[in-house]
């Protein structure tokens, strides 16, 4: 899980924007609208970004998938020591 964290997060183009995404979501559980608003992003680019941290296991959603809220997994949460360490560098 660690070597998937840093590959999404800093090893790919759209890592600093997937932190923000993460960083958002750990302060507050929130629908893709939501996060395109507050971190003014495209809804798009909000979009593929959850789609890569659904596929990897990062982020996990509750509710229908139209107005499905986005939070931090049980993975992300048990390597979050990882995610901090992550943020300072990208920071």
């Amino acid at each position: 899980m660690e070597a998937a964290l840093w590959y999404v997060l800093t090893g790919t183009r759209g890592g600093a924007n997937r932190v923000r995404l993460l960083q958002a979501l750990d302060q507050q559980p929130r629908n893709a609208n939501q996060l395109a608003e507050d971190l003014e992003l495209n809804y798009k680019t909000v979009r593929h970004h959850l789609d890569v941290l659904m596929d990897n296991n990062i982020v996990t959603t509750s509710g229908d998938e139209y107005g499905a809220i986005y939070l931090p997994s049980e993975n992300a949460r048990h390597h979050w020591e990882t995610i901090e360490q992550i943020v300072a560098q990208v920071e």
